[in-house]
């Protein structure tokens, strides 16, 4: 949990850091930076999404075994939950394309 900890402090020095290239306009790095900073954050929302839907798909599986006749329920918000997860990678891979145009 420490590891996870450290990298995430890693990153977020990383990131908080590219605003400070936005000061030169004709920068050629700046805008490499900014397609390097949306590709991680992309990396991060797929995975993180990734992990999550793995997450709620092994305890959707642990209770149809545990209880088989709430499989309809399960199922439900299974589906639900799944949406949702999802829904936050294409949010952010819209507001990368809106931020990159």
């Amino acid at each position: 949990m420490k590891m996870m900890k450290y990298i995430f402090m890693t990153l977020a020095v990383l990131l908080i850091a590219t605003p400070a290239f936005a000061q030169e306009a004709a920068n050629a790095s700046a805008k490499g930076m900014l397609y390097i900073g949306a590709g991680i954050g992309m990396a991060l929302a797929a995975g993180l999404c990734g992990l999550a839907q793995g997450k709620a798909t092994a305890s959707a599986a642990e209770a149809l075994a545990r209880n088989p006749g709430a499989r309809p329920g399960i199922f439900t918000f299974l589906i639900l939950g799944l949406a949702f997860i999802e829904s936050l990678a294409l949010f952010t891979f819209v507001i990368i394309f809106i931020k990159l145009a």
